[in-house]
């Protein structure tokens, strides 16, 4: 899974909890998930760019090891020990927003938000370690044609 689809997965989480919280009675839905989604939206947006700019850190790093996979993999775990803490903090606040979104679902839906949940927070969560096994790929030779 590329690191714009997971990205997007999470654009998606968080863009589909606002229509669950929408579609829900109003008497039941609490103003405070509403602001923590946005404040959610916002960080999503910060953490997309922080793994973009990981992401372009693990190729320059590929690159400068010219061919040295001992030198490529200790460059490429360093960077991933550096940004696992913000895709797992990002990844709990992810959850944690659904969660708060499911507590106030009707029943029916509660199931489907949990999974989406840890399926959210998983894939978040592996961003840095998947990104860096992608680096680590040959790059796919291009043929062309005339």
């Amino acid at each position: 899974m590329s690191l714009r689809l997971i990205l997007a997965v999470c654009a998606a989480v968080t863009s589909a909890t606002p229509t669950l919280a929408a579609a829900m009675p109003t008497q039941t839905a609490a103003p405070a998930p509403t602001s923590a989604l946005a404040d959610l939206q916002a960080k999503a947006a910060v953490f997309q760019a922080r793994m973009e700019g990981m992401e372009a850190e693990m190729k320059t790093a590929v690159t400068a090891a010219a061919g040295d996979d001992t030198r490529a993999t200790a460059d490429l775990d360093a960077i991933v020990a550096r940004y696992q803490p913000e895709a797992d903090a990002f990844a709990r606040e992810v959850a944690s927003v659904i969660e708060a979104q499911a507590a106030i679902a009707p029943e029916e839906q509660r199931a489907a938000m949990a999974q989406a949940s840890a399926a959210a927070s998983s894939q978040l969560s592996g961003i840095p370690a998947m990104t860096r096994a992608q680096a680590l790929q040959p790059p796919i030779p291009v043929a062309v044609v005339q």
